[in-house]
Order: structure tokens, then sequence, then C-alpha cells
């Protein structure tokens, strides 16, 4: 497979992330020798590959994205679920996440010796993606909402009825960003943050 050429418009990710900035571009090298296509979505970089075509419409599968933490860096696979993890090394974020798994990192020396892992597990992917599997994912699974939020549904009607009106996977996301921070402060000041959004019936990344 060769290797993809470095999208421009991708760049001022990789220089404006101070603390990671090495760590980013190595695993950026190692993503584009898989000859994945990058590009930039929901702010990070995204690795896909074609998936055919439908009129003028033209289809890309998400293979991985790469995103940061304060305690690490990671690739974060799509359908991480569907591969063998033959090295143990895939995480599961949060026990809400069902299809996404992440290989995380603390320094580039993690990352070089483990390139050929990595790739494996890229390469892995987008067999997944050619065979068109799709990973189960469990319906009317209930969500268990930080207490900081159940207490806002709890007291408001009106954000209540809001958030139900929402699709399940809005919902989700919504989960996640709340449950995310360690500290209940931090909690608490992302439930404050999103309640208008909730009750305009519109999800965390929606205009």
């Amino acid at each position: 497979m060769t290797k993809s050429r470095i999208n421009p418009t991708v760049d001022f990710y990789f220089s404006k992330a101070k603390k990671w900035q090495e760590e980013l571009e190595k695993l950026r090298m190692i993503i584009l020798d898989c000859g994945l296509t990058e590009e930039l979505k929901w702010g990070v970089p995204c690795y896909t590959r074609p998936t055919g075509s439908s009129g003028r419409a033209f289809y890309k599968s998400n293979i991985v994205l790469i995103h940061v933490f304060k305690e690490y860096c990671a690739v974060l696979f799509f359908k991480g679920a569907l591969l063998n993890d033959a090295n143990g090394i895939l995480i599961q974020q949060t026990k809400n996440v069902q299809a996404a798994r992440q290989i995380r990192f603390t320094n580039v020396r993690e990352i070089v010796k483990m390139a050929p892992i990595l790739k494996a597990y890229i390469y892995e992917a987008i067999e997944v993606e050619k065979a068109g599997l799709k990973v189960k994912i469990k319906k009317n699974t209930e969500l268990i909402f930080p207490e900081e939020f159940q207490n806002k549904l709890d007291k408001n009607p009106a954000l209540k009825t809001a958030f139900a009106a929402l699709t399940p996977g809005r919902q989700r996301a919504y989960n996640l960003y709340f449950s995310a921070p360690k500290q209940s402060k931090t909690r608490e000041s992302r439930v404050e943050k999103c309640m208008q959004q909730i009750l305009n019936v519109k999800g965390l990344n929606d205009q």
C-alpha cells in the first residue's frame, strides 16, 4: 500500500499541539504510511478510505483518528471492537462506548517501538471496512447519567422532555461528555453549558 500525502489543511492541528507535538507527528507519519486519506473531522485529524460512490456522491469510511488528552495521546479505531487485538492493547474509553477502541501513548519511544503493531492494526481495520463488517450495537441500553445531570433532569421537566426527544446517539454523546470529567465541579460546568443546547433539541455538536 502506497504512502498517502499530508493534507495541508490539517497542519495547524499538529502545530498547535504543544505537549504532544512530537508524538502526534510520529503517529501521523505512521498512519499516512498505511495509505489512508488525511482529513479534518470533529476538529481532529481523521483518516479515511474510499468505499464507493452512488451518482455524484462519493463515500468514505472513517478508519482511525488521532486525539489528545492531558495524560496521553491516542489513535482511535472507529470499529476497534471488531479487531482481534492479539496484543491486548485496545482500550474501551468508557463502558458506554460500544464500537470504538483506543491505543494510547505517552512518549515517542512507545510509538516508535509499537509502529509495526500499530500498522498491523490499521491494516486489519481497513480489511474490516473492505469486508463491510459492522459492530452490533446493543439497543435500548439504559444510560446511567452522572448525578450532576440527573439532578437537572429531575428538577427541570422541560429539559427532561427535550433530552428525551433527542436521538439515542445524541443522548449518548451528551452522557459521555458529561460523565468524562473526574471532578464534580467540571461535570456540573459541562451540564450548565449544554442545557440551552438540549432545550433547543440539538445534539452536542449541532449548530
